[in-house]
């Protein structure tokens, strides 16, 4: 296994260190939290698997939204509502992701499966895909096997094959910011949200961020948090990550490809960390990013790229008025 594949699995197999100390009283005694997102749950089975979908309701073509390795459908909490008055807007957490349940499967092809089960399971015959990140995966391997179930694209900065990025040894050697919470941000929720928002999300507010990172934090009876996925699942994610090619060329439906401008935030706190984000930017993702455009170019059938301000996590956030004009642009019959 090349060694960029040991750091990445052993930052993802760390998440099982010991839980740090009890909650105070007073974290014990904090109201109860509620989810207000308008959407409805529901359960599929699929593979193996059960999936936590949500259901946000609209009429119109069906749209599903894909979120990335590591995220829960939360992450679209902001965006899906920008489509509910034209469209039938879906979302589910992947397999070893948020509420859902795992296999022992990460494969393209297991994970399309997985789309098209929550599909069936809720009488769609055909739907437009917009998968961020790793959700990218997903829809192009669905679009490529299921060319009757898919309408159209779309790839919310997962327009890369990761798989080439994985195996760059220097790219992943010099990450500027931690794949997996301390110690420290694993003390409690507050303490994991204070985490992932000061490496992630530093231009989002928090508040917009709670049932998201509520989704990728798993409560032990002291409060203390530990990360979803487990690092049973991260490490499968990770190896299908590394090794699975996709394959553009057996795509026939249009595609829409909207890249953030950056990777990682620059407007972290730490003036040190921020120059190291800049510094891996220009050496390491810059050409990585205009190499996959040119890829997505030659190889798929028809695509339009477009680029909004953001960093790959946050950009949903910042941007979403902009993706969403151009999806909705882009979706149009």
């Amino acid at each position: 296994m090349r060694r960029s594949m040991v750091i990445l699995l052993a930052a993802a197999c760390s998440k099982a260190a010991e839980a740090p100390p009890a909650q105070t009283a007073a974290a014990a005694a904090a109201p109860v939290w509620r989810d207000s997102a308008p959407h409805t749950e529901r359960w599929v089975q699929a593979n193996g698997a059960r999936l936590n979908v949500m259901d946000w309701g609209g009429s119109g073509p069906v749209l599903i939204l894909i979120h990335g390795y590591g995220d829960s459908p939360h992450i679209f909490d902001d965006l899906a509502p920008a489509f509910t008055d034209s469209f039938h807007v879906v979302a589910y957490a992947r397999r070893g992701h948020g509420k859902s349940t795992a296999g022992e499967s990460f494969s393209n092809a297991t994970l399309a499966a997985d789309l098209i089960a929550v599909m069936d399971s809720l009488g769609i015959a055909r739907a437009s895909l917009a998968g961020w990140s790793m959700g990218g995966n997903e829809i192009t391997a669905a679009a490529g096997m299921y060319p009757d179930r898919v309408e159209k694209i779309v790839y919310l900065d997962g327009a890369y094959d990761w798989s080439e990025l994985m195996s760059n040894q220097a790219a992943l050697a010099d990450l500027p910011v931690s794949l997996d919470p301390t110690p420290e941000a694993r003390a409690s929720l507050d303490a994991f949200k204070a985490w992932y928002r000061a490496g992630w999300f530093p231009d989002v507010d928090l508040a917009r961020l709670e049932a998201h990172v509520r989704e990728l934090a798993n409560i032990q009876p002291d409060g203390s948090a530990s990360p979803v996925p487990d690092s049973a699942n991260s490490a499968r994610a990770f190896a299908a990550l590394a090794s699975e090619k996709r394959d553009y060329r057996k795509v026939k439906a249009p595609a829409l490809a909207i890249y953030s401008e950056v990777f990682f935030s620059p407007l972290v706190k730490d003036s040190a960390t921020a120059e190291r984000i800049r510094a891996w930017e220009t050496k390491h993702m810059v050409p990585f990013r205009k190499a996959s455009q040119a890829r997505i170019k030659r190889e798929l059938k028809s695509v339009e790229i477009v680029t909004v301000p953001g960093s790959h996590a946050s950009f949903v956030f910042v941007s979403r008025d902009s993706i969403a004009a151009a999806m909705r642009k882009f979706l149009a019959p």
